[in-house]
């Protein structure tokens, strides 16, 4: 058993920061919600140079529970990355509107390790425990704004469907423990190859509740009635963590356990993740089109996204699997980008429906222009990161013999652009009787420019981004027997489901 603790220096620096974070608001109350956002983000800064040490260093486990590959790397500096930014659009948010920074920019450090082991998670209970930190983090930042009704709505209803997607996740994994005696991926991986026997029913069972359970994280549709609610009721920076880093945590661990456990049978569960997938993306985008708020747009929006990448799940080739963290990629950054910018509206004008956009190219061009940028990402124009990394996705999951599921994400991808459009053409065409110039701080400017740089790098040329992302998927790619398994569409041996 390989006790290595240097292997998890920068989740021990993550606690560390947040540690350091709580005492600085606990000390000095007053102050603390000026200069904590800066604190916390250059401390992740920092954090994140130290993980990028560990490139190409591995695969090296820690005691059979934790995987340090480029695969963890990728997604520590992609989790840090995201809480580095939040942060920064948190600061003039939580100065103006919240109260105990300390803790609100302490837990969401914090959530950021479970977020890194969901990814990191070689084996289910780890995952288990991951999971359930990056989940109570946010049950409480949802409900942050003590105050405000909506936020204490949408943070009970989180908490309590969160509550049954833990059970159900739970239940599966003890199944899954049942009929194959380990919770180790790659003993799973094994004993489905060796075949189950009679026990076929309940590793179906198993893999039903476990894709439940991660579901409600991705908010997968029918997993996904907490997404509205919680959207629109959370402080704003959390609706973005939540859009960003819940959504690629939970990609994370979709992947990883499912190429390195449950690939021998493929084909039973394929065709779950392939609904699940198509139901999200057609109800998410269409749902959308009647949203008047822009919270619970971008809400819809996050749900039709997660369709987008649960395609590439069910493909799960390795090039469908690079390709999809390419797409999970570019998302975060145009997800991020589109809501620093709603951000900076909101701090300005203290409204987030989407008519009070009229105007805004003339009272606020660049947020206007910025947003533009970010909804033509979302929709998967020419020229921004989402053409490139859903044509390439798309491209993926169609070799895969998924074509119908392709074109079902380019006709979803078509039914987005509308509604983006509208928000658009409330900026550009709708006129308002408000005409003094919203004034947004040099520092918020500075996080929507890096974003909307990184969306058109990554849409112009994403071949740095997708040699990183091919690099990551290879250490987790499954091993010669399972990639047979995967070319044939069965396991090696006996299959250990019935009807086959």
């Amino acid at each position: 058993m390989n006790l290595d603790y240097s292997l998890l220096i920068p989740e021990y620096l993550l606690a560390a920061l947040a540690a350091v974070v709580i005492a600085l608001g606990l000390y000095d109350t007053r102050r603390a919600r000026t200069y904590l956002p800066y604190v916390s983000a250059g401390g992740l800064a920092a954090i994140l140079v130290v993980s990028l040490f560990y490139i190409n260093k591995g695969p090296l486990d820690f005691a059979g529970l934790v995987q340090i590959d480029n695969y963890t790397t990728f997604f520590r500096v992609l989790f840090i990355g995201i809480t580095a930014v939040v942060c920064l659009a948190s600061a003039h948010f939580v100065r103006d509107r919240l109260r105990h920074a300390g803790e609100y920019y302490g837990l969401l450090i914090l959530s950021t390790i479970g977020a890194i082991y969901m990814a990191a998670g070689r084996e289910l209970i780890t995952a288990y425990i991951a999971m359930e930190l990056l989940s109570f983090s946010l049950y409480v930042l949802v409900s942050f704004a003590k105050m405000d009704a909506k936020s204490n709505e949408g943070g009970m209803k989180y908490m309590l469907l969160g509550a049954f997607s833990s059970a159900l996740f739970l239940y599966g994994l003890s199944l899954i423990y049942g009929v194959a005696g380990s919770t180790s991926y790659a003993d799973i991986n094994a004993a489905l190859s060796n075949g189950v026997g009679d026990f076929g029913i309940a590793m179906l069972m198993g893999l039903v509740l476990i894709i439940a359970g991660i579901g409600f994280k991705v908010s997968a549709v029918p997993f996904h009635m907490w997404a509205p609610d919680a959207y629109e009721g959370a402080p704003l920076p959390i609706t973005a963590y939540l859009s960003a880093a819940s959504k690629a945590a939970g990609v994370a661990l979709l992947l990883r356990l499912f190429t390195e456990a449950f690939l021998p049978v493929l084909s039973d569960w394929r065709w779950m993740i392939a609904a699940l997938a198509a139901a999200s993306m057609t109800l998410g985008n269409l749902v959308a089109i009647q949203q008047h708020n822009i919270k619970r747009l971008l809400a819809y929006s996050s749900i039709g996204q997660a369709g987008f990448m649960l395609m590439g799940i069910a493909a799960l080739s390795e090039m469908a699997a690079s390709t999809l963290v390419l797409h999970l990629t570019g998302y975060v950054i145009t997800n991020l980008a589109a809501f620093v910018v709603v951000i900076a509206f909101y701090n300005a004008s203290g409204k987030d429906e989407i008519a009070d956009y009229r105007g805004l190219a003339e009272r606020a061009p660049f947020l206007a222009l910025s947003l533009t940028v970010a909804l033509f990402s979302l929709a998967g124009m020419p020229l921004f990161a989402g053409f490139a990394t859903k044509f390439l996705l798309f491209q993926a999951v169609a070799k895969e013999g998924l074509l119908w599921l392709a074109a079902l994400a380019v006709v979803n991808s078509l039914i987005s652009l509308y509604y983006y459009l509208l928000v658009i053409k409330q900026m550009y065409v709708g006129e308002t009787e408000e005409k003094v110039r919203l004034r947004v701080p040099a520092g918020v400017n500075a996080v929507i420019v890096a974003l909307v740089i990184g969306v058109f790098v990554v849409g112009l040329y994403p071949q740095p981004l997708f040699k990183a992302t091919d690099n990551a998927v290879h250490a987790v790619f499954p091993t010669t027997a399972a990639k047979q398994a995967h070319d044939t569409g069965s396991s090696p041996s006996e299959s250990p489901l019935p009807g086959r």
